[in-house]
């Protein structure tokens, strides 16, 4: 399984907590720290970003992978429109919670959603 990671980079732990749910190893994690500069449009940021990422239009469209999405909204919902414009579907993403009284603060994995599944649902309720 490949990861996207365009946030904090994934601990030893998150990366077991992953392997449990998928029930899948990771095979590959590209990691790509997004830091944003909120004086600039966003757009040309984010496709910039995934740029890097060096896959090919047919990449995008065929290779299966989950997303962990940067922490700053704006960033996180113009790489969801412009990953959706390149693959065709909203790709799965992994979310990270707090862990509750953690001092320092620890982040866990929350759990991983369909979103592609979670629009499919939303149609019904047109």
């Amino acid at each position: 399984m490949l990861i996207l990671n365009f946030s904090h980079p994934l601990t030893p732990d998150h990366k077991v907590a992953i392997e449990v749910i998928t029930q899948r190893p990771i095979e590959r994690l590209i990691e790509q720290m997004a830091q944003f500069e909120v004086t600039q449009p966003f757009a040309p940021q984010v496709s910039a970003l995934l740029d890097q990422v060096g896959f090919s239009p047919t990449e995008w469209q065929q290779t299966p992978f989950l997303l962990v999405l940067p922490a700053l909204n704006f960033g996180a919902v113009t790489m969801l429109a412009e990953l959706h414009g390149r693959c065709g579907f909203f790709p799965p993403v992994i979310r990270l919670s707090p862990v509750k009284g953690s001092t320092p603060p620890r982040f866990e994995v929350a759990e991983i959603i369909n979103l592609n599944e979670v629009r499919e649902t939303a149609r019904g309720k047109r």
